[in-house]
C-alpha cells in the first residue's frame, strides 16, 4: 500500500465519510460499513480529496488525458476538484465535464455542463463508489453520443469488493468487461481493513462482522 492510500483511509474515517456499524444499503443488503462522500463539506476537505484522486489517477493511469468526467450528481464536484488538483500537483491542464440529470432547454442548453466534449478527447471518469455500475450505464451513452471520445479509465474512491449485478465479479470488473476500459479505486475495502487493523482501530466485533459480510457478498476478481 502506498503512503497516499494510508493517508486516504485516515482521511475518510476522520471526515466521517467511512463509518462502521449496521447500515441498510440501497441494494437492501445489511452492511457493517458505509461510505458517504456527501460528508466532505468544507473547502479544506474538498481540496484534500481532489489531491488524493489526482495522486491515484497519476499512479494508475498517468496523465495523458484531456477531460475529467463526473457523472451527476456526486461526480460533478469530484470532476472539478480533481481537474484543479491535477493542475496544482502536476501542472497538467485538463478540462472538466459532467452531465445533468435532465436536458436543459434554455441558456446553456444540453445534457452536459462544463467543457464540451470533442472528437478525439481522452476522458477519465471519476466517481465516489461503484456498487452496481448503474451510473456508468446511464452516462457512458451520453459521453459517447456527444463526441467520438476515448474513455481511458474509471477511478472511484473505494472499491467495496462486492459482487455486482452478475453475482460473481466485483462491480468494477463488470464495468471494465462491459465497456472495455480499465477501472481502479484509490483504496479497496481490503486496504481499509488492513490499515485500520494494523493501527488497532477495528474491534474484533467489527472484524467479525466484515468477514461475515464478505463471506456472503464478496466478489471474485476477473
Amino acid at each position: 500500500m502506498e503512503d497516499y492510500q494510508r493517508g486516504f483511509i485516515d482521511f475518510m474515517t476522520e471526515s466521517d465519510v467511512l463509518k462502521f456499524g449496521d447500515f441498510t444499503l440501497k441494494s437492501g443488503r445489511q452492511s457493517p460499513f458505509f461510505m458517504n462522500s456527501g460528508a466532505y463539506v468544507s473547502g479544506p476537505q474538498l481540496k484534500e480529496l481532489g489531491r488524493f484522486y489526482a495522486q491515484a489517477i497519476n499512479q494508475v493511469f498517468g496523465l495523458e488525458f484531456d477531460v475529467v468526467f463526473g457523472p451527476a450528481y456526486k461526480g460533478i464536484p469530484l470532476s472539478v476538484i480533481t481537474a484543479e488538483a491535477i493542475w496544482d500537483l502536476y501542472g497538467r491542464e485538463v478540462r472538466y465535464c459532467s452531465n445533468r440529470k435532465e436536458v436543459k432547454d434554455h441558456g446553456d442548453v444540453g445534457i452536459l455542463l462544463g467543457s464540451p466534449l470533442h472528437d478525439g478527447d481522452r476522458v477519465l471518469i471519476v466517481e465516489d463508489v461503484t456498487t452496481s455500475g448503474k451510473s456508468i450505464e446511464e452516462t457512458y451513452p451520453i459521453i459517447t453520443a456527444a463526441a467520438k471520445v476515448d474513455v481511458v479509465g474509471l477511478m472511484v474512491s473505494l472499491d467495496r469488493e462486492e459482487v455486482g449485478r452478475g453475482g460473481e465479479l466485483r462491480a468494477l470488473d463488470e464495468v471494465a468487461r462491459t465497456y472495455g476500459f480499465p477501472t481502479a479505486a484509490i483504496v479497496s475495502m481490503s486496504d481499509v481493513v488492513e490499515h485500520l487493523t494494523g493501527a488497532g482501530r477495528l474491534s474484533e466485533e467489527r472484524l467479525s462482522a466484515i468477514k461475515a459480510y464478505y463471506e456472503q457478498y464478496g466478489a471474485k476478481r476477473s
